[in-house]
């Protein structure tokens, strides 16, 4: 009966302790109704709507009505009309677009003409699932009138760019970096604030002249160059395990990377400002990777999410983040093509920068 009644109080002392742990028992109801509605309207492999250009080089009524059709199977968000096909292509390459349709002048004579791909589909092979649908694509109709049966047999040519053999590591690396350096920077900044209080630490920084702002730039800093590191390292593995290629410039994939790297910091370490203990910090961080891997584009298209889950991923630095190591990496482009990625970055990490040393406090408490 005494040891009965030892546990029970040592139960109930778990229990009040972690009705004071206002993070902790949050966590207990929020992470499952997190992942709850992440993974049931967040995942979706019925992908409508990617983002959609064409260039209607023939302009007659047959190309229009193909068009037509093609908004209609809801695959295709068609938001822009180009010229000629080489818009296109760029558009691919800055990653404005997810699929352009390109529709030469003699459209009506190749309709006809079984030996000629009468349209051509332009693919961001760099994601491996808008591929695969627009292959759903191939053996669609072109027009609404069904007797004529020369038309419902004009070919429709799909071309997947920058990966062609569509080999798998070449689209999941890319984006794999941006996961692999959320992971780690969260992890390393999250418990750094934490870390010095409990460890007593914070009580010699009181007695100094560093300010807030100098205390998180000074633990950011030294966590930018171990990111580059790792980064070296993905990209070494890369190439040699899996011919992973980098068509861009690595310059720019290291000016994106440092900026991606500093945002991450600087949002660990305002975690680590909003928690008491290294375990809510922890708890705090799979909070903040889970978003980051499911609605970032780094697993499903993005264009396929709804829109508030879309809302979400362009709050998350690794949304932009892949956008820069895909398009630098595997469609060859610049900074300069992806500047609002770019721009998104930067701002974060300074904002982030800032909150967490506003929230920083030299007390014990």
């Amino acid at each position: 009966m005494k040891s009965l009644s030892r546990l029970s109080a040592v139960m109930r002392k778990e229990v009040r302790q972690m009705r004071r742990d206002r993070l902790t028992f949050a966590m207990i109801f929020g992470i499952p109704l997190i992942q709850l509605l992440l993974f049931g309207y967040a995942i979706n492999t019925d992908v409508r709507n990617l983002t959609s250009a064409v260039a209607d080089e023939a302009g007659t009524h047959l190309s229009r009505e193909f068009v037509a059709r093609l908004s209609a199977t809801q695959v295709t968000n068609i938001q822009y009309r180009v010229d000629t096909a080489a818009d296109l292509e760029r558009m691919l390459r800055s990653g404005e677009i997810s699929l352009g349709v390109a529709i030469p002048p003699d459209f009506d004579r190749r309709v006809s003409d079984d030996r000629r791909a009468a349209i051509h589909i332009l693919v961001d092979g760099s994601d491996p699932t808008i591929a695969g649908i627009a292959d759903q694509l191939r053996n669609m109709p072109i027009a609404f009138d069904t007797a004529a049966k020369d038309r419902e047999q004009a070919l429709i040519e799909v071309r997947p760019y920058y990966n062609p053999e569509r080999r798998t590591p070449i689209n999941i690396i890319p984006g794999l970096i941006g996961v692999i350096l959320t992971m780690t920077m969260l992890m390393f900044t999250a418990v750094a604030v934490v870390r010095e209080r409990e460890r007593g630490n914070l009580e010699l920084l009181i007695n100094t002249p560093v300010t807030s702002a100098e205390l998180m730039v000074g633990k950011v800093v030294p966590y930018i160059a171990i990111g580059l590191v790792q980064l070296a390292v993905i990209l070494v593995a890369g190439g040699l395990l899996f011919d992973v290629p980098v068509r861009g410039s690595i310059i720019d994939l290291y000016l994106a990377a440092a900026l991606f790297i500093a945002a991450n910091l600087a949002l660990g370490l305002f975690v680590s400002t909003a928690v008491k203990t290294q375990f809510q910090a922890m708890q705090m961080t799979f909070f903040l990777i889970l978003p980051s891997i499911l609605l970032s584009g780094f697993v499903f298209p993005f264009d396929g999410m709804p829109v508030i889950a879309q809302h979400i991923g362009e709050a998350l630095p690794i949304t932009h983040f892949i956008r820069l190591t895909r398009g630098v990496m595997l469609r060859e482009a610049t900074l300069g093509d992806l500047p609002g990625a770019l721009i998104y970055l930067g701002a974060f990490a300074v904002v982030a920068t800032l909150a967490a040393a506003l929230r920083f406090s030299k007390r014990l408490d």
